[in-house]
């Protein structure tokens, strides 16, 4: 089962929504200290139920065939495990999370790609439904803006590191860095790009549009200027890691960098929120502000992504943006 029609995806969101904005009133709740208005929990799953059936059942999308490969090779018992993370050192709990789902269904592909499926949408309805304004318009977002193609049907395995982590926000915003950052370091073994989460959740703290994140913005436009002097720089750092071929690889070396379209289109909360900064200094609302702080640094990895790699850096800013 393949659907992957972007204009199918919209038309469900908009008669799915409407139905279910009406079978379901909203409730109150208190939501940081404050009462909120909010989709029902029943509500805001059944609207992304399909979602999750589409990208559960979905054939050869993206890179489903190199996951199923990578399914059919990995062992189906634990006394196998050391052996297979000999050979491949690469994100080894993603390796050991194939393993297990395996052990458990067999050569079912098909329930591994769903459970995935399904755990990444839960991360999303559960941190939107409970912060979001609007319910609706967010998962609208996700899906309008290409992320659910580009993401649940394509670059699963750094999705379930990004959205692992997205689910940590209620933890990031009452700044128990602890329990956040052992997630962080469990996600990384899924896919090591969320380690750069652990400076982040700091970068991203206080008021919207403070020196942090301006300083972030900073750093993306020196390394615009002196991209060619920083892939050396890169290329040392990551000697010792399993990324050490990362810039001189062909991938990179083809690379002509993230569309400036996409850019300009993931730059627009970002610019938004310095327009109406003095509305959003007002408000002073929590999460306000940690959006409009990743919305800076999401603008700003997506630059540097312009004039370097689409394929590496421009795939960082799923942590941000989300």
């Amino acid at each position: 089962m393949t659907l992957t029609n972007y204009w199918w995806l919209l038309i469900w969101l908009f008669t799915g929504g409407l139905i279910l904005a009406m079978a379901f009133p909203k409730q109150q709740e208190m939501i940081l200290g404050k009462q909120e208005v909010r989709w029902t929990p029943l509500a805001a799953l059944l609207l992304v139920l399909p979602y999750v059936v589409w990208a559960g059942f979905r054939k050869n999308f993206g890179d489903t065939p190199a996951y199923s490969r990578m399914y059919d090779l990995v062992p189906n018992t634990l006394r196998q495990i050391p052996e297979y993370l000999s050979v491949n050192t690469k994100d080894k709990g993603f390796s050991v999370l194939l393993t297990l789902f395996k052990m458990l269904f067999g050569d079912s592909k098909w329930i591994f790609f769903l459970i995935i499926a399904i755990f990444q949408m839960l991360c999303l309805v559960i941190i939107y439904r409970k912060y979001s304004e609007d319910y609706w318009i967010s998962i609208f977002l996700f899906i309008a803006s290409s992320d659910y193609l580009s993401w649940m049907h394509n670059g699963i395995r750094q999705f379930i590191a990004a959205t692992a982590i997205f689910a940590c926000f209620g933890l990031i915003i009452k700044k128990k860095y602890v329990p956040a950052i052992c997630i962080i370091l469990l996600a990384s073994t899924i896919h090591a790009s969320a380690l750069m989460m652990i400076p982040v959740i700091f970068i991203v703290q206080g008021r919207a549009l403070n020196r942090r994140s301006i300083l972030v913005i900073v750093c993306a436009i020196i390394g615009i200027v002196f991209v060619d002097q920083l892939t050396p720089v890169l290329n040392d750092v990551l000697v010792d890691t399993q990324y050490s071929d990362l810039v001189t690889n062909e991938l990179w070396s083809n690379d002509n960098g993230t569309n400036v379209i996409r850019v300009l289109v993931y730059s627009i909360p970002a610019l938004l929120s310095i327009i109406g900064k003095k509305y959003i200094i007002a408000e002073n609302n929590p999460v306000i502000n940690i959006c409009v702080n990743c919305s800076l640094i999401t603008a700003g990895i997506y630059a540097v992504s312009s004039v370097s790699s689409g394929i590496y850096i421009g795939r960082l800013p799923i942590y941000t943006s989300l």
